[in-house]
This record gives C-alpha cells, structure tokens and sequence, in this order.
C-alpha cells in the first residue's frame, strides 16, 4: 500500500496544517490516503469509479475532490505552500489551451477552462475564459495586476504580452519587464535578452502539467472542478 502513496511522509505532513478540519459527518477517511488516490485519477486519467479500492471508495474519492472544489480548499493549500517561501527575482507568465473531452461538455461555468500558471515553480492558477479563447496575450496579462506577484521582481513573457497598459502596471509594482517589443511598434522595446532566455521554465512546467492526463485534457464538466485539476497537479508536482 505504501507504494501506491502518491504523498509520501514528508509531503503530508508539509500539507496536514492546511487541511480542513473538524468537519460534520461520518469519521472521514485518511486524508492522506484520499489525496493519493484523487493524485492517481488526475495522472493517469481513468474515470473516477475506475479509481482503485486501495485509495478508498471511488465516491469517497471524487466526493472529497469535488467538495474541496466547491470550498475552495485546493487554491488555499496552494497557496499556504507558497507563502514564505523563496521565489526567484524573476518570474514568467504563459497560457496554455487544454482540450475538452466530449464528456465536459454541457456543465454550467463551462466557460473557465484554462490555466496560467507562473515560472519554475508556479504559484497561481488563473482561469482564461473559454469563449475569449482567441483573445490577446496582453488582454490576460493584465489581469495579474490583482495577484501582485511582480513587485520586487522582473516578469518575462512572449511578444504577445506586449502592451503599454501591462508595463505600466509592473513598472507601478517596482519592477521592469522582460518582454520583446511587437514588430508594429515604431519605438524599438529595450529588454533583457539573457534573462529572456530562461523563459523556456515556464515550457517546461505546462509540460510536467500535462503529465497529468486529466489536465491536459478537460474532462470535469463544472470549470470549479477542471480548474481544481492544474492546482492539485501544481501542488504535487511542484510544492511537495
């Protein structure tokens, strides 16, 4: 049974202070033991009922997924393993499409299908919206104003975050982006060039992601449970 531990000792106890506590109901299940199996489902892609009996009953599995879905849990453990913890003076934005399975289709909140995680090591997950699927780089970068994750560092992305509004919300942060100037500009764009070629981390990271066949392929119906997908994926392959 040990081997089937997608957690080891280290990484429960590392995630026991944030799991929620003194909840109503039957005796619950091994926290640590559920994870695993909700670990299992999200790599390998199988259908929850599929789920092996070692973890615990499947419903038992999807229920403890969903409910921590629906509450939130999953972005506050991701976000409790982030703080205090040193992050580089530099940090890279990207998008990445996932493709739906046929069986996500028709759930209400549809619309949230992406996700955006941050550099080597990420700490946020931000939903693109999938009817803006084809909108611009810089239309979505500028929503990491909110998240406040460059001050005091030097954010790198692609060409496509080019755009005045977005510099000027990281240069009001304390930091100087390294993004390359778009072609139509008329007034040639100064950035780091060595530093710019680290942004292949942020590659590397949506590829471990997708690792993880259930994200790299939306199969969740409701957009709160696909987005729970990248953070736990985030979580184990990352911050443990």
């Amino acid at each position: 049974m040990r081997e089937m531990f997608w957690l080891d000792d280290d990484a429960g106890a590392a995630i026991e202070p944030q799991l929620p506590s003194n909840q109503p109901g039957a005796r619950r299940m091994d926290d640590r033991r559920i994870i695993s199996g909700i670990i299992h489902v999200l790599k390998s892609g199988w259908r929850w009922k599929d789920c092996p009996p070692e973890y615990g009953p499947p419903t038992t599995v999807y229920n403890r997924f969903n409910l921590w879905s629906r509450r939130n849990h999953w972005r506050k453990i991701l976000d409790a393993l982030v703080a205090g913890q040193w992050i580089t003076t530099a940090v890279a934005m990207d998008g990445s499409y996932m493709k739906a399975h046929r069986c996500a289709h028709g759930g209400k909140g549809g619309q949230k299908s992406g996700h955006r995680p941050f550099s080597g090591r990420p700490n946020h997950v931000n939903p693109r919206p999938e009817r803006r699927a084809r909108a611009s780089d810089h239309s979505q970068g500028n929503g990491w104003q909110r998240v406040g994750h460059f001050h005091g560092r030097s954010p790198f992305g692609r060409q496509g975050y080019d755009s005045d509004k977005l510099r000027s919300v990281i240069g009001d942060k304390g930091a100087k982006p390294v993004i390359p100037g778009r072609k139509s500009r008329k007034r040639k764009i100064r950035f780091d060039k060595m530093r710019y070629k680290s942004r292949w981390m942020v590659e590397a990271v949506f590829g471990r992601l997708k690792d993880f066949r259930r994200v790299a392929t939306r199969h969740d119906k409701l957009a709160r449970n696909h987005m729970s997908s990248p953070m736990i994926a985030t979580i184990g392959a990352h911050w443990l």
